[in-house]
Formats: structure tokens, C-alpha cells, sequence
């Protein structure tokens, strides 16, 4: 009788134990499968990276981004062709700054340098955007910059983009997840969930590269991982979880 019980009971243990890793983050949309690319940065030179626009540099075990330019933040880039993808890294703010993980394209010409998908980091908020489809479009990103044209380029940017709210303290290391899969695209912070976007653009077939944008005091980043992603099947749609 004992027995009967007890395996009456699994389906019901196995359905608990996927919720509790659900909540914690653990899985979103995907699953980890091989490694693409690592970097622990445990060197003096930039490496693989690219510095696209001055402010990036590496010291003292970690990858560190300062803006140097008034019109721009740094840019340091590392070209690496996917499309779905977990990216995990480590990340410490100095200060009360912004920073940006971008996936790109640059042989997509109808989107802004050719930006596809964003996750933008703020001490109190992450957003996350379909580039593609949202802000950078080439016609919207003309647009918004039409006084005239402004509240019609809003209408067009519904739903591509969500936002979370945040604490992000200063002189603190965290650690961020990122998934890909299709047109869908979630954040971890911590191995807690923070916001999932579903949008077309973040479907684009080639990603050719990975960047991170910093914009004010120096931002550091340690041991970057980029890992193919095994779909899951889950669909999580546009959602948030503020923390």
C-alpha cells in the first residue's frame, strides 16, 4: 500500500520540483548544450575582443568598460556567429551606471548598425528589446526623431520591449542569464527571473556578434559564456517579475 502510494505520488514530486526550478530561474526557455565561447579574461590584453569604440581594457582578472567619448558609450565586441543562445557573465557596477548586451548583425541592413536584440541594464530597471522589429527599425528610428511623427512611431514599438524593475547595487557582483530561442528571449539575474520577451525580430537567423555597451563609470564584466541553447519547448511570452 506504502508503495502504491509513493508512486501515485511521482508525477505529482516530478511536476513540484520543475515548478520550484521554474521560479528559480534555473530554466526558462532552454537548456545549456555545448560551449561556443569562454573568457575568463585571466590575462593583460583584450583578446578576442573587439573595441569597437573607446573605453574597453582588461585589468586585474575582468573585462572593464568606461565611456570615454561624450556622443557614444564604449563598445567592446566579440564576433561569434549564433542565433540560439544562453550567455551568461558576471557583471559589477562602479557606480550609479548603465550598461547594454547587445546582439547584432551587421549584414542586416534594415535596422539601425544593424542591432537585432537588447538587454539594457540600469540600476533600478532591465529592459529588454527586439531592435529588429522596435526602436532601431530603420523607418521607426527615423521617426522618433520627427517631432511630427513621434506618437506614431510609439504605436509601432507596442510590444517590442518590457521592462523590470530592479535593484542593482553598486560594487556588487551579479551574475545575469540570458536566453534565446526563436523569438523568444528571458533574463536571469541571480538565478531568479526577471523578464521574458517575445517579439520576431529576436528570431534573426544570424547573430553574428555579442557586445556590451557602457555608458558612464566603469562597469565590469567577468568569465563571459556563450553556450548553444536546447530549446525546451516552453513558451513564456512577454512577462516580468520585478525584484
Amino acid at each position: 500500500m506504502i508503495l502504491r502510494t509513493l508512486i501515485a505520488a511521482l508525477p505529482l514530486a516530478i511536476t513540484w520540483l520543475h515548478a520550484v526550478a521554474e521560479e528559480q530561474g534555473s530554466v526558462l526557455i532552454a537548456t545549456k548544450s555545448h560551449s561556443l565561447f569562454e573568457d575568463d579574461f585571466q590575462r593583460d590584453s583584450i583578446g578576442e575582443w573587439k573595441v569597437v569604440i573607446p573605453g574597453f581594457q582588461v585589468a586585474d582578472g575582468v573585462l572593464i568598460g568606461t565611456q570615454e567619448r561624450k556622443d557614444h558609450g564604449a563598445v567592446g565586441r566579440v564576433y561569434l556567429p549564433m542565433q540560439d543562445v544562453i550567455v551568461s557573465f558576471r557583471f559589477r557596477l562602479t557606480a550609479f551606471t548603465r550598461f547594454n548586451v547587445v546582439f547584432d548583425d551587421k549584414n542586416h541592413k534594415g535596422s539601425h548598425a544593424g542591432h537585432i536584440c537588447r538587454i539594457a541594464v540600469s540600476p533600478q530597471q532591465i529592459r529588454l528589446g527586439d531592435d529588429k522589429e522596435g526602436i532601431m527599425r530603420n523607418d521607426i528610428f527615423a521617426m522618433r526623431r520627427d517631432p511630427k511623427q513621434k506618437l506614431a512611431a510609439e504605436k509601432l514599438l507596442k510590444g517590442r520591449s518590457v521592462a523590470s524593475k530592479v535593484l542593482i547595487e553598486p560594487k556588487q557582483w551579479y551574475t545575469m542569464q540570458v536566453e534565446i530561442v526563436g523569438q523568444q528571449m528571458c533574463v536571469s539575474l541571480d538565478g531568479q527571473p526577471v523578464a521574458c520577451l517575445q517579439s520576431p525580430g529576436i528570431a534573426h537567423p544570424s547573430k553574428e556578434s555579442l557586445h556590451f555597451t557602457v555608458t558612464g563609470q566603469p562597469v565590469h564584466f567577468d568569465d563571459v559564456k556563450i553556450l548553444q541553447a536546447v530549446p525546451t519547448g516552453r513558451i513564456r511570452g512577454s512577462i516580468t517579475w520585478d525584484r
